[in-house]
Parts: C-alpha cells; sequence; structure tokens
C-alpha cells in the first residue's frame, strides 16, 4: 500500500499493476513555456516546470512496475471546427486570436520534451479541462481492466481537479500525488490538494512522489 491520507491507497491493499494507470495531464509547452497560453494569462509557469523532476521519477517507477503510463493533451483543431462560439469568446477576450496557441496543429500543443513518450504509452487528446469528457478514456481504461488512478499534471485546480471528479464519479480509485501537480496560483494549488482529503477522502487519497516510487519499487522488486 501507499501511505497517504486520509488513507492508504488503495483502501483494500490491493495495489495492482495490471490495474492501475499513471495520468499525466497536460504537461504541454503551451503551459510550460514562458511565451505560451499560461504565461500569456499572467500566470509564472515556473512552478509547472519546477514538478517535472517529481514526475520523471514517477514514470521510471510506473514503466519498472508495469503500470500503464497516459499522457494528455490540451487543445482544439487547427479548424476550430470543435470550438463553440462561447469558446471562440473566451479565445479572444484571453488574446488569443490570430495565434496558434492550444491548437493541435501548434508545436506548443506537444508534450515538454522533459517528459518522455514511449510508443507504448496511451496519449489522449482533448478539448476540455476534464481528461473524460468527449474523449475515450474512460474506454481506454475499461477495455484494459484499469480500475485505478495515480493523478499528476498540470493544472492541479482546473484540469487535474476536474479529471480526478470526473474520475471518481466513475468510481475510479484515485490517488492525487501533491508535489506532482502545480498550478500557477499556490492559493488555489493548496486548496484542490485539500479539497481531495474532505469528508474522509470524498476524491480518493493525497500522497507524495517518494511514497508512490517507494510503493511501486516494491513492486518491480516483488517485495510488496
Amino acid at each position: 500500500m501507499i501511505k497517504a491520507i486520509p488513507f492508504d491507497f488503495p483502501y483494500d491493499g490491493r495495489l495492482l499493476p495490471q490495474h492501475t494507470a499513471l495520468l499525466i495531464i497536460d504537461l504541454q509547452e503551451d503551459f510550460l513555456s514562458p511565451t505560451g497560453y499560461f504565461a500569456r494569462k499572467g500566470y509564472d509557469p515556473s512552478p509547472l516546470r519546477a514538478i517535472l523532476p517529481a514526475v520523471n521519477r514517477l514514470i521510471d517507477a510506473a514503466r519498472a512496475a508495469g503500470l500503464t503510463i497516459i499522457h494528455t493533451r490540451q487543445g482544439y483543431r487547427a479548424d476550430m471546427a470543435d470550438m463553440t462560439p462561447y469558446e471562440k469568446w473566451r479565445r479572444k477576450r484571453a488574446g488569443l486570436d490570430g495565434t496558434d496557441i492550444l491548437l493541435r496543429s501548434s508545436p506548443g500543443f506537444q508534450i515538454v520534451s522533459d517528459i518522455e513518450v514511449r510508443p507504448e504509452d496511451i496519449v489522449i487528446d482533448k478539448t476540455c479541462n476534464g481528461a473524460f469528457t468527449y474523449t475515450d478514456l474512460e474506454l481506454v481504461l475499461r477495455a484494459r481492466g484499469i480500475s485505478h488512478l495515480m493523478l499528476t499534471g498540470c493544472t492541479t485546480d482546473v484540469c487535474v481537479h476536474t479529471t480526478l471528479r470526473e474520475a471518481c464519479d466513475r468510481n475510479f480509485q484515485c490517488l492525487t500525488i501533491a508535489d506532482a501537480c502545480a498550478s500557477g496560483d499556490q492559493r488555489a494549488h493548496e486548496a484542490a490538494l485539500h479539497m481531495v482529503t474532505v469528508e474522509d477522502g470524498v476524491f480518493g487519497a493525497l500522497s507524495d512522489s517518494a511514497a508512490v516510487v517507494t510503493a511501486l519499487s516494491r513492486l518491480a522488486d516483488g517485495t510488496n
């Protein structure tokens, strides 16, 4: 089991690699770059880049233990045919008219080079904050028999938390890894992590990368 609050994960002590996925949310250039969407909105992307070493340690440990690795990317079609009038209005209001930011044709749509995406990894492209909305993520998880999710990425308070809530409503067992998630707003980051633990873990459990890596290493060694 993984040491976590308000309960150790998973609740029944059955941490099985074939039923577990590491979910890495939106570690894209458009969010982590100093010239991307996040920076254009006036946020400092450096806290997002600061989690990359922890995420990489988790990826290495998850690969060794035999977990499924899933990356998500947020962005719209190049022709913006999947964008509603409201979304186009928000895009214009954000000063993104005439740019290729958050479009799938853009270099900024790609996952940062600091993160290794292997051919056997799964990549889910989305338009919404939540990774389940209008995507085949749930279909992929059910097809692979995955029932347990470990969440990392950005931002803690928006895309990570929305995906977490969607997953919990679908009865996936969720673990949020605090130091492998980040936001440009520290208060929102801390509040989002706190919300995981309320009501005895209404959104699952909360842990840190060291505890997760330790447990996954034991799995890889066959000692857990």
